[in-house]
C-alpha cells in the first residue's frame, strides 16, 4: 500500500509533464530579436582541445557588439587554453586538482567577470553547438524577465554510432524538452539540465557555485528556487552537443549524471521535511520533479508495486493498492505513448523499439552500483574520444 501510494504522486507528476508538453506542441519559430543587453558568455572545459576551437567559433558566430566570451581551462594538462586563446576568447586557467569540476570552474568565471559584470551571463559547455538565435533569445528572456533561463538543450547520436543510442537520444528528448516544455505550459518553473542556461548578473552572483556536486546544473536551479528566482523554460533557444562516441565515455556519462541525481535524494526528502518549502510553491514543485525517478526506474517500480497488490487482492486483501497500482501504470504508459507519438518518432523509430528491453536492463543493473557510487561521487570528465569502436 505504501509503495503504491508513494509511486502514485511521481508517476502523476511524470504523466501531467508529458501529456503538457506534447499536446501543446507547436512549430517554433526563431525569430529575431532586434535588441538585448550585452552579454558575458562563460565555458568551463576540463582538457577539450578537441571541441574548443569549434565551439569558441561557433559562439562567436552568434555574439553582438559588446559580448564577452570567457573559457575557464580548469585544470588542463592539454592545449585547451591556448587553442581558446588564439581563437580569440579571453581564458582564465586555474589549476586546483583537489577542486575539481564545473562549479568550481564558474566560480572561477563569475569572479574573473566581477570587476566589469555583464547584465546577463550564460553558460555553455565546451562540447556544445547553439542553434541560429539561441543566444539571443537567451538573453533577451533573462533581462526581461529577471529569472535564470533553460535553453531546449539536446543530446543527439555522432554519425556512426550504434543503433540503440536512439533509445538514450529520447530519454534525453523526453527530460530535456518534452517534460520541460509541459511544465512551461502548464506555467511552472523548470529544472536547470546543463548547458544553454542564462541568469541575470545579480541572481548568479549571490549562487553558491563553488562545489564539486556531479549534478551542479539540478542543484544550482534548485538552489536558486529556493531563494526566490526559479529558472523558466526557453524552447525557441537551441543547444545541442553530441553523446560520447566510446563506450567508455557513454558509461562515465550515464554514471555521473545517475549518482548526482542519487545524491540529491536525501537532501530533496529533507526539504520536503522544512516548513519553509511549502511557502515557496515554485521551489516546492521543483523539489517534486527532481524526486521523479528516471523513466526506467519509474517503470521498473511501478511494476514492483503491481505484483505485490495483485497478490495482497488474490488473498481475499484490500483491493486499493491495486486500484492505485493499476491507475499509476496506465498514467506512465499513456504518457510515455503519447510523449513518443508526438514528439518521439524521428528520435526513435518504431523499427527501434526492440531495443528498449535491452537498454532497460542495461540501466537496471547499473542502478545499483550508481546509489552506492553517489555516497562518495567525484567529479570524473567525460571520454570525447572520436573512435566509435572503441
Amino acid at each position: 500500500m505504501l509503495l503504491s501510494v508513494t509511486l502514485f504522486i511521481p508517476t502523476a507528476i511524470f504523466a501531467a509533464e508529458c501529456i503538457a508538453g506534447s499536446f501543446s506542441k507547436r512549430n517554433q519559430t526563431n525569430s529575431t530579436v532586434h535588441h538585448r543587453p550585452a552579454a558575458a558568455i562563460l565555458v568551463p572545459a576540463h582538457n577539450e582541445e578537441l571541441n574548443i576551437t569549434d565551439t569558441v567559433l561557433d559562439i562567436q558566430s552568434r555574439m553582438r557588439e559588446g559580448d564577452r566570451l570567457i573559457v575557464i581551462a580548469d585544470n588542463c594538462t592539454d592545449y585547451t587554453a591556448a587553442l581558446a586563446r588564439s581563437a580569440g576568447a579571453e581564458v582564465v586557467e586555474r589549476d586546483d586538482m583537489m577542486r575539481r569540476g564545473k562549479g568550481y570552474a564558474l566560480d572561477a568565471g563569475m569572479n574573473y567577470l566581477a570587476a566589469t559584470p555583464a547584465e546577463v551571463v550564460v553558460i555553455v559547455d565546451a562540447d556544445c553547438r547553439l542553434q541560429p538565435d539561441a543566444l539571443d533569445h537567451l538573453v533577451s528572456m533573462a533581462h526581461a524577465t529577471g529569472k535564470p533561463i533553460q535553453s531546449r538543450y539536446l543530446l543527439t547520436a555522432p554519425p556512426g554510432a550504434r543503433p540503440g543510442l536512439a533509445v538514450s537520444e529520447f530519454a534525453v528528448l523526453l527530460k530535456n524538452r518534452i517534460r520541460l516544455h509541459g511544465l512551461s505550459m502548464l506555467g511552472l518553473p523548470a529544472q536547470l539540465t546543463g548547458s544553454g542556461m542564462a541568469f541575470p548578473w545579480q541572481v548568479l552572483r549571490k549562487a553558491e557555485l563553488a562545489s564539486g556536486n556531479l549534478v551542479e546544473d539540478m542543484k544550482l536551479g534548485l538552489d536558486l528556487a529556493r531563494a526566490g528566482h526559479e529558472p523558466r523554460y526557453c524552447d525557441a533557444a537551441v543547444v545541442t552537443s553530441e553523446f560520447p562516441c566510446t563506450k567508455k565515455g557513454l558509461e562515465t556519462q550515464a554514471s555521473r549524471w545517475e549518482a548526482g541525481r542519487f545524491a540529491l535524494v536525501k537532501p530533496l526528502l529533507s526539504a520536503l521535511l522544512d516548513p519553509d518549502t511549502f511557502r515557496r510553491p515554485n521551489y516546492f514543485f521543483l523539489v517534486l520533479d527532481a524526486l521523479v525517478p528516471p523513466v526506467t526506474l519509474l517503470a521498473a517500480l511501478l511494476l514492483l508495486s503491481l505484483a505485490p497488490a495483485v497478490l495482497l487482492a488474490a488473498i481475499g486483501g484490500a483491493t486499493l493498492p491495486l486500484l492505485i497500482s493499476a491507475v499509476s501504470l496506465m498514467m506512465f504508459s499513456a504518457a510515455l505513448m503519447i510523449a513518443w507519438w508526438i514528439w518521439g518518432r524521428d528520435v526513435l523509430p518504431l523499427n527501434a523499439l526492440g531495443k528498449l528491453p535491452g537498454f532497460a536492463l542495461t540501466k537496471l543493473k547499473l542502478y545499483p552500483r550508481q546509489v552506492i557510487a553517489a555516497r562518495n561521487a567525484t567529479w570524473v570528465r567525460t571520454d570525447r574520444e572520436r573512435s566509435p569502436g572503441a
